[in-house]
């Protein structure tokens, strides 16, 4: 299960089996239309879910995984005694060559989709726990406790999904997937599952939200639920009233590690796709333009004068790639994708994504606060890993360090910059670039003091960051700094849009008010 703690994502999982009430040897899906009707709760006031339940469990299954570990000799701990040495303030002790061999597993929900064995889970699920694992086998147990050898067929990693296939002696129970994009807020939902190792539970609730984005990928779009999701949910189904899979149980929300009424499942329309092309054998193919995307917190909005919840602020433009051959730049805010709005529900990504590969898009953006419109033909999003490649930023590694400086009189710039900025800076030397690990190249002028009473103290901005520019115009020296903040002074503008670089971090966008003149 995804766990997200306010804005971060991590994995957990849990599972085990139950008893069979409707025998295996179905020829029609468990939720075939005809079939469910008489089993259905009335709309509108269930009184029992029991019979919709016995006609959908069979096909929920368990699955867990098998997997190796290789440990440095040293760091075999028993469980909890990394986490001991953490929070006493001791080193965790470190291997060397020698390493030990240690065997672990996971465990999650699925279902079936078809007799003949293909299901449905979370790629989380079947995926290795660390980077030093190996998962050795993959298992599926059906309800009446049947246990079958699974194999991956395919898994995309950027939905979290994944089709397993088994090889059943006779012909299974399974259910088919329904139309999310009808599904309202307030409607009933039921969930099946395996939390916490216990196999084939049931909870039901009702849809809470729409369209949500939890900031846990690019492609957030999730249905959110109040029925219990914990632990071992993962990859589970969320059915409707008439038996439909409208999502596939992923994540959750959670100060405490346990359902607190804020679970997430990926719907129908957005994972049907994805499974028929893993089921086929083929790689999942998304459209691309080639941007680093930075969300529009309320100081980048009034910044750039623009609505807060309406478009995405690119970072950065990929060289050669699609958006930059279409002219797009550094600083633009893209607010529709093919004539449809970007939204905090409807981020660039997911709209890109679900367009053809080659097709020609129109993008309208906001450049220097004017409206202006361009056709980005798009390319094949590349793997995870070229991704990686294609954004790494090379130099120097670890955070950046305050430079060191001599106390010397402020100039007129600086005194000017940091009355409006609440920021002292100096001119990015070879020397001050070397201190800070940057690489040869790096333009701009460095921060050596923050008025902790500033706006920029308060978005964190520090001694050691670098500006690269200010409302989009180059600062190299603390007099063209000053006369940025001039200028936005003089247009009546109460914020600034400041490109700032830490270290080997990518540059990020931040909106710091100025201070007013004394």
């Amino acid at each position: 299960m995804r766990y997200v703690y306010g804005i971060t994502g991590a994995m957990l999982l849990g599972g085990a089996v139950a008893t069979l009430s409707n025998p295996v040897g179905a020829q029609v899906a468990q939720n075939e239309p005809g079939t469910i009707s008489a089993a259905a709760p009335r709309p509108g006031a269930p009184m029992s879910f029991a019979d919709l339940v016995e006609r959908l469990q069979p096909a929920v299954v368990n699955i867990s995984t098998r997997q190796v570990i290789q440990i440095p000799r040293n760091r075999a701990l028993p469980p909890g005694f990394e986490e001991f040495f953490r929070r006493f303030g001791g080193d965790v002790p470190q291997g060397g060559d020698d390493v030990v061999t240690q065997r672990g597993g996971s465990l999650g929900s699925g279902f079936i989709i078809s007799a003949d064995g293909y299901v449905v889970t979370n790629n989380h699920v079947v995926a290795p726990a660390r980077d030093n694992a190996v998962v050795e086998a993959v298992t599926v147990t059906l309800n009446d406790g049947t246990e079958y050898e699974a194999e991956v067929v395919g898994r995309d990693t950027a939905s979290d999904l994944a089709v397993l296939k088994i090889r059943p002696r006779g012909a299974l129970p399974f259910v088919r997937f329904g139309d999310s994009r009808r599904v309202r807020v307030g409607d009933w939902v039921i969930a099946i599952g395996n939390p916490f190792t216990l196999g084939g539970t049931v909870t039901a609730g009702i849809v809470s939200a729409l369209h949500r984005n939890i900031g846990a990928g690019n492609y957030d779009r999730y249905i959110q639920t109040d029925a219990p999701i914990n632990s071992g949910n993962s990859g589970g189904p969320m059915f409707d009233l008439q038996g439909n899979v409208i999502g596939i149980n992923t994540a959750l929300i959670s100060p405490t590690g346990g359902n607190v009424g804020i679970g997430f499942a990926i719907p129908a329309e957005q994972a049907a796709p994805i499974i028929e092309a893993l089921r086929r054998g083929e790689r999942v193919r998304r459209g691309y333009m080639g941007v680093s995307l930075q969300a529009l917190d309320a100081g980048l909005a009034a910044a750039l004068g623009v609505e807060r919840n309406r478009g995405e602020l690119i970072r950065a433009v990929t060289p050669g790639g699609p958006a930059a051959r279409a002219g797009i730049q550094q600083g633009d805010v893209v607010i529709s994708v093919n004539n449809q709005p970007v939204t905090p529900e409807q981020s660039l990504s997911y709209l890109v994504s679900n367009l053809p590969v080659g097709s020609r898009v129109p993008i309208e953006i906001i450049r220097n606060g004017q409206r202006r419109s361009v056709t980005v033909t798009l390319a094949e999003r590349p793997s995870e890993e070229e991704l990686a490649r294609l954004n790494q930023v090379e130099g120097g590694q670890g955070p950046a360090a305050a430079p060191g400086s001599k106390e010397e009189p402020q100039s007129s710039s600086q005194r000017s910059t940091r009355e409006g900025l609440g920021l002292t800076v100096q001119t990015l030397t070879a020397d001050v670039a070397r201190e800070l690990r940057l690489e040869a190249g790096v333009r701009g002028v460095v921060v050596v003091a923050v008025d902790p009473n500033s706006d920029a103290a308060v978005k964190n901005l520090q001694a050691g960051d670098v500006i690269l520019s200010i409302d989009n115009r180059p600062t190299r020296s603390p007099e063209e700094a000053a006369a940025a903040v001039a200028a936005a002074r003089q247009a009546r503008r109460g914020t600034v849009l400041l490109l700032v670089r830490r270290g080997s971090q990518p540059p990020v966008y931040i909106g710091v008010e100025l201070a007013r003149p004394r």
